[in-house]
């Protein structure tokens, strides 16, 4: 087992107490430790975030690029080394861990470039002899809370905006999945990121929380996770100037229509589904299908989910990874047994795995439940795990209401041939990301991401979007002349 250091201010640092990392695939055994920091040492970051901004600010945009770029090649030339920690500490498969390490050097490539476009704009003024623009500047130090479902892409989803742009950063990578973040925060260092622009907390929540989130020095705070967190956080930042990014819960929905290519919906459905185990924000966990071809487009999908094969996310042979941890393997299963008391029906899957070798993990059968009703718990909460919702709907309208039948608006599918229906779809879903014929995930770097209602707050993440919330604007009016 190894024991690993975190960054602060620029150095490598150990506390003497500890946190161990388990893999899901088998608990039994700790595959490493990181430090357990104390309230003092986050107060610590918040001192070298407050002197790193105060350089990082006045860095040129182009070594800024320089950094992120130089960061991005290390990420690929240590890929192999850090897809297995992510699939250590994760589940996830060598192949979605492998994925998630590219994307997140696409991230830093992407803003680097950014980093040196225009930053601001000309504008005409009334007013004789005079020159009106605005510009773009950073805010100052950012928390950034990251989960453990993507523990590597959300933190450089997040951070490499934030770091193009001039801000600095503590960085609070998810309890259990820590060194993910860790190497992404090691590949910044060793590209010359000045000392104290990145900071990395690791350590308890419990124990480091009035620290992390009470500092009068945070300028904005990004988080990815619950509603129930997300609120609880918005809440105690109410009344502070702190600009507030949330990426939270989904019911993600897809729609498979009379005239759909039903064999291409059922594999497209399954891999939005159950890659990652369902642990993905935009994971479809709701299918609403016309009743014309209910039975038909179940029978394929219930073929395409018992060919997904259970395993620990270090075997090739594996498709579908365990889950992240007991207390989330224990989550999905009480889910399960409510909507079966609920009157759900098991077309497939619908228990832990516990044979041979799995009996040491977190695993749970890929599930599929029919004769789902709204009234149920199953079709209105976030499961988040390898477990799919079909109902049967007559009719466009009727879909279309279905998927609208939820507090949360993240992400939606439809599956037709009609491209007037596809577009009707895209007008009349209530989802910030929206896809036809494709599979629920999937977003790249440069295109906007985050949801409609309780999915999200007003700023976006990824693409030229994320700028509204990394940085402020300010309008100059200069005269000159007589």
């Amino acid at each position: 087992m190894r024991n690993l250091e975190t960054l602060l201010g620029g150095e490598w640092v150990t506390t003497g107490e500890w946190i161990d990392v388990h893999d899901p695939a088998d608990v039994r055994t700790p595959v490493a430790r990181v430090p357990a920091l104390s309230a003092k040492d986050v107060t610590r970051a918040w001192d070298h975030a407050e002197r790193g901004f105060a350089v990082w600010k006045r860095t040129s945009p182009f070594e800024r690029a320089r950094v992120l770029t130089d960061a991005a090649r290390l990420l690929r030339e240590r890929l192999d080394d850090i897809a297995a920690d992510v699939t250590a500490e994760n589940g996830k498969t060598l192949a979605e861990a492998r994925g998630e390490a590219g994307k997140a050097a696409d991230f830093l490539d992407y803003y680097a470039g950014l980093a040196r476009q225009g930053y601001g704009t000309l504008l005409h003024d009334a007013r004789p002899n005079t020159r009106t623009h605005t510009q773009r500047e950073p805010l100052g130090a950012i928390l950034v809370i990251s989960p453990w479902n993507d523990p590597l892409i959300t933190p450089a989803r997040k951070l490499a905006p934030l770091l193009a742009t001039g801000n600095a950063a503590v960085f609070k990578p998810a309890t259990d999945t820590p060194l993910s973040g860790l190497h992404f925060a090691r590949a910044l260092h060793d590209a010359g990121l000045p000392a104290g622009v990145l900071n990395v907390v690791t350590g308890r929540t419990r124990e480091i929380e009035e620290a992390l989130l009470d500092d009068a020095r945070i300028a904005g705070l990004t988080f990815t996770g619950s509603n129930e967190v997300g609120n609880t956080i918005r809440r105690r930042l109410g009344d502070r100037n702190v600009r507030f990014q949330g990426e939270l819960g989904g019911k993600n929905a897809s729609v498979v229509l009379g005239d759909a290519d039903l064999p291409a919906a059922a594999k497209a459905v399954a891999a939005a589904s159950f890659g990652q185990a369902g642990q993905r924000c935009t994971a479809t966990s709701r299918v609403v299908v016309e009743r014309a071809v209910y039975e038909e487009f179940t029978r394929l999908l219930v073929t395409e989910v018992e060919a997904l094969t259970l395993g620990p996310g270090s075997d090739p042979a594996t498709t579908l990874c365990p889950l992240s941890s007991p207390r989330q393997r224990d989550s999905v299963l009480a889910d399960l047994e409510k909507a079966v008391r609920e009157g759900a029906r098991v077309l497939t899957g619908g228990e832990a795995d516990t044979e041979g070798e799995r009996a040491h993990g977190c695993y749970v059968r890929p599930t599929v439940l029919g004769e789902v009703t709204p009234d149920m718990a199953l079709w209105r909460d976030e499961v988040f795990g390898p477990v799919l919702a079909v109902r049967a709907v007559d009719g466009f309208t009727e879909a279309v209401a279905a998927v609208n039948d939820s507090v949360y608006g993240l992400a939606a599918a439809v599956f037709t041939r009609d491209i007037g229906a596809a577009y009707r779809f895209v007008d009349e879903a209530e989802c910030g990301q929206i896809a036809v014929n494709h599979p629920t995930p999937g977003w790249d770097v440069h295109l906007p991401f985050g949801g409609f209602h309780d999915s999200g707050t007003g700023y976006k993440e990824q693409g030229d979007e994320v700028l509204r919330f990394s940085t402020r604007v300010k309008t100059v009016a200069i005269h000159f002349g007589a």
